[in-house]
């Protein structure tokens, strides 16, 4: 029954997928707001095909430590569920995304429509300046800023080192970080056809507050989001 439901959940989010995407178009002609919305509906029927057809639940908790006003959102990233539940956390957000996703046809023109901040990764300081510009317009419209530090899915247990780019958001910005860990990756992992049933669990952590220094901001960063990561993918082994 597993395989069978891992089977007909991936049929049935590519078929929604580009049934949403299709019907969709004429909303790319509308403010960026609605076309996000658009997208924040894409993602909630995919976590309930999720549920019921995949048998993966979601489970959130310190939710209460989002704060108030704009602040920069730098979580984990083992798996596509990870885009789908941001919006929840965050939703008038503006995400940091790898430029390549803005050229995949259909699902580019609405990430760029909504509001992201696409990034070439390979173009060094331009890059990060051309992030900084955008970031600064989106937090002057009231948004908030998400991005995933290790600038790409990573599987538990995996470490790869934390870029620069958020260190630059947290001392440009002067906003507070608020860090998020998961454990995602365990019951929908990267390019993987089967799922594992079971609940995924979202944690949010306590607050970085601005002031601090990049090296250590960097570091205390990548120390509560990796610590509290490996404690989830533990816990959902017990």
């Amino acid at each position: 029954m597993r395989y069978l439901g891992s089977i007909a959940f991936n049929i049935l989010f590519v078929v929604w997928t580009l049934l949403i995407f299709i019907i969709g178009l004429p909303v790319l002609l509308l403010p960026t707001r609605y076309v996000f919305a658009w997208g924040c509906l894409w993602a909630w029927v995919t976590l309930k095909l999720l549920r019921f057809i995949g048998g993966v639940d979601s489970r959130f908790i310190g939710m209460e430590k989002l704060p108030e006003g704009p602040f920069i959102l730098a979580s984990k990233h083992q798996s596509t569920w990870d885009s789908l539940v941001l919006p929840r956390l965050a939703p008038n957000s503006a995400y940091v995304l790898k430029r390549e996703l803005t050229e995949i046809p259909l699902f580019g023109a609405y990430v760029k429509r909504a509001g992201m901040i696409p990034v070439d990764r390979e173009a060094g300081a331009p890059a990060i300046r051309s992030m900084l510009q955008q970031a600064k317009a989106a937090v002057a419209q009231g948004k908030i800023i998400g991005i995933y530090p290790q600038g790409t899915r990573t599987a538990p247990g995996t470490k790869l080192p934390y870029h620069p780019g958020v260190a630059a958001l947290y001392t440009h910005l002067k906003l507070p970080v608020v860090p998020v860990a998961l454990n995602s990756g365990l019951f929908w992992a990267r390019r993987a056809w089967f799922l594992r049933p079971g609940t995924i669990t979202l944690e949010v952590l306590d607050v970085i507050e601005p002031g601090l220094d990049r090296k250590t901001f960097l570091l205390e960063l990548e120390r509560r989001i990796e610590e509290a990561s490996d404690r989830l993918a533990r816990e959902s082994e017990q």
